[in-house]
């Protein structure tokens, strides 16, 4: 075995949605032919941060611009929402990095389909919207050096979401296929990662089609081994 250095993955976590985590990740074991170092970015573990922002559909909307700072900003490292599924081997996503960007991003141009989406929450059109769902991060860029705990507190949303630290030259360009959004887009649940951004399936809504059975089958494979799980749950 090479001595390679893990594949380092910061996922964020929302509390009302786990389970959109916790099968994100199979989905990631189950496709990725080398050593994940992953970290869920939940922010009850967090000391040196306090979430201040009241706005934004997710707990972690800030939270995600940490990612060079919890590297030491050092190497490279990448973010995604929880609400995914990773559907090939994320080498080949991180075969994509080029140390020229700060970050690296899906630059999607659309208007959405869904003024409101999961739990109710508004989706509102936006300059760069999406862009932040998927960041492959240069961490040892100078530029973002400036996001620390103490900047990101006091950042206003439309900045950091927008890359605003950064010179357009600085943010590099990812396929579409690797921040592909479901029910905005033309079905195709062959994406090298489907991203579940009106909602995931373990919302009644949203559990139709083929890409929603991507999704069914990666949960079913992550609670593999409970021979009657309603009866444990029930239990609990």
């Amino acid at each position: 075995m090479t001595n390679k250095e893990p594949l380092k993955i910061f996922i964020g976590y929302d509390p009302r949605e786990a389970v959109v985590y916790h099968t994100c990740v199979q989905s990631i074991i189950e496709n990725t032919k080398s050593p994940v170092s992953i970290h869920p970015l939940h922010l009850d573990m967090f000391e040196d941060y306090k979430e201040e922002h009241k706005d934004g559909s997710n707990a972690f909307i800030y939270s995600r611009f940490l990612v060079p700072y919890l590297s030491n900003f050092r190497g490279k490292a990448l973010f995604i929402d929880g609400d995914m599924i990773v559907n090939k081997d994320l080498n080949e996503l991180f075969n994509l990095f080029d140390k020229n960007y700060a970050v690296q991003v899906v630059k999607h141009e659309y208007k959405t389909k869904f003024p409101i989406k999961y739990l109710g929450s508004r989706n509102d059109d936006y300059p760069k919207k999406n862009w932040s769902s998927v960041i492959l991060f240069n961490c040892e860029h100078e530029k973002n050096k400036i996001l620390t705990p103490s900047f990101i507190e006091k950042a206003v949303g439309s900045y950091l979401h927008r890359f605003s630290w950064l010179k357009d030259k600085e943010v590099g360009s990812l396929p579409l296929e690797w921040n592909y959004l479901v029910l905005e887009y033309k079905e195709n649940q062959n994406a090298s990662l489907l991203h579940y951004t009106i909602g995931a399936p373990c919302f009644s809504d949203y559990n139709k089609g083929k890409e929603a059975k991507v999704w069914q089958k990666m949960y079913f494979n992550s609670i593999s081994g409970f021979d009657d799980l309603n009866k444990f749950k029930n239990s609990l």
